[in-house]
């Protein structure tokens, strides 16, 4: 069993990130003089008794390194940087032949430490060689070490142009996988919302690594749920369907895109009329994306226009100016969520940054944010008209801040209620 093996090296060209990954860990190890980083990847989670979910490294992991493979972890030791990894069995082993995570003949080749190492531009080193850090210097863990945490989601807030071009190709990929549900709608009608989850996740992994979250494909009142991903319902003629898709790229950046489309291809006046209020919001809130103004700029823009539309349609318990007074939010009823976060290789990047510089600071160029405001009105909800209750609209595009104002990466799907319809009718079957 254990002879009679050829050898073969994997094709394994270097990493585009690979000299930007060296200098972001420098401007790590530099917040940190003197002291050890530890940066880990993670290893594989149980889905159902022994099989595995597929592996996604950490995102800090990954962005400090371009390394992907499972159970690695970088150390920055006084911005000294090693990668301990996993790499391929050899041949001669129990693990090739028997190890179902990592054997060769269960889960595919892995690179070795060589190809690793130039891949990444980093000197790599056996996992099992990682050591013990029992010592008396100081370690911080990624993972568990709330500064650490801090500074590495900080240093991703402004992303250079070749993120921008990974985040402007996920959006692209993402626009394809709208276009692939609309022109399967007869499938769609026949099947539900299952159907659309699953053709979006065809092009997710057939031009990306996977979707960057699951997927929402919400029918009709399910659209008033704000994370409906169990994604079992009809898609019923009349009524809209609210979709919150978004495919991670290959070097795991991800879209984030929302569209709500009437199911018949034609809004009802009713429903255009809710469409347009949400779209104006949404206009406003990417009118006042640029560099220097608060992060809240576009959420307080958006919600500025969604109140005074509650107030015209009668809604507001007080005026619109009254609603918008901190102290009272009563629209929030109806609206439900802030409008942006910022988007990078999480789905809602950059979360452990400090709180007086996301969400409390201000934009600047580079940054990437989302602009998704929204009208949510519940099936149960007695205080709208009866024939309000059940509708769910959100619009959403990934706004990239630029030296002289913004630019939306996902502009290349429809937004307004014309060219949905417009664009739906050219594209379905």
């Amino acid at each position: 069993m254990r002879e009679g093996w050829g050898d073969r090296t994997l094709d394994v060209p270097r990493h585009p990130v690979a000299d930007a990954a060296a200098a972001r860990r420098a401007k790590l190890a530099d917040a940190f003089p003197g002291e050890r980083l530890v940066l880990p990847a993670g290893t594989y989670k149980v889905r159902a008794n022994d099989t595995d979910y597929r592996f996604r490294p950490d995102t800090a992991h990954a962005y400090f390194t371009g390394n992907q493979t499972s159970d690695a972890v970088l150390v920055i030791d006084d911005g000294e940087s090693v990668l301990y990894a996993r790499p391929r069995s050899e041949r001669d082993t129990d693990e090739f032949f028997r190890d179902r995570q990592y054997g060769e003949l269960w889960a595919g080749r892995r690179p070795s430490a060589e190809e690793i190492s130039d891949s990444l531009g980093i000197e790599v080193r056996h996992v099992k060689d990682l050591p013990s850090f029992d010592d008396d210097r100081k370690s911080r863990d990624v993972t568990t070490d709330e500064d650490l945490g801090r500074v590495a989601d900080e240093l991703r807030l402004i992303k250079d142009d070749w993120e921008v071009g990974e985040l402007q190709e996920a959006c692209d990929i993402t626009a394809l996988g709208f276009e692939d549900s609309v022109r399967d709608w007869d499938r769609v009608l026949e099947f539900g919302e299952r159907w659309i989850e699953g053709t979006f996740f065809r092009r997710a992994r057939a031009m990306g690594n996977d979707i960057g979250y699951d997927s929402i494909c919400a029918g009709g009142s399910h659209a008033t749920t704000l994370h409906w991903i169990d994604n079992t319902g009809a898609i019923e003629p009349g009524k809209l369907v609210l979709l919150d898709m978004g495919v991670e790229g290959g070097n795991l950046y991800t879209a984030d895109v929302t569209r709500t489309l009437p199911v018949d291809g034609t809004f009802t006046p009713l429903q255009r009329e809710l469409y347009d209020l949400v779209l104006a919001a949404q206009q406003a809130g990417i009118d006042a994306v640029r560099p220097g103004v608060p992060f809240l700029a576009a959420h307080n823009a958006a919600m500025a226009v969604l109140a005074h539309g509650l107030e015209d349609m009668k809604l507001l318990p007080v005026s619109a100016q009254e609603a918008l007074d901190p102290e009272s939010k009563v629209y929030a009823r109806w609206t439900l969520h802030g409008t942006s976060h910022m988007l990078g290789m999480d789905v809602h990047d950059c979360g452990r940054t400090s709180v007086d510089i996301y969400p409390k600071g201000d934009l600047a160029e580079g940054m990437v944010l989302t602009v998704e405001p929204g009208l949510y009105f519940q099936e149960d909800d007695l205080l709208v008209p009866e024939e309000l209750r059940g509708i769910g609209i959100r619009i959403e595009d990934d706004i990239l801040v630029t030296a002289d104002g913004n630019r939306n990466l996902s502009a290349s799907l429809p937004r307004t209620s014309a060219d949905v319809e417009e664009w739906m009718g050219r594209l379905r079957r």
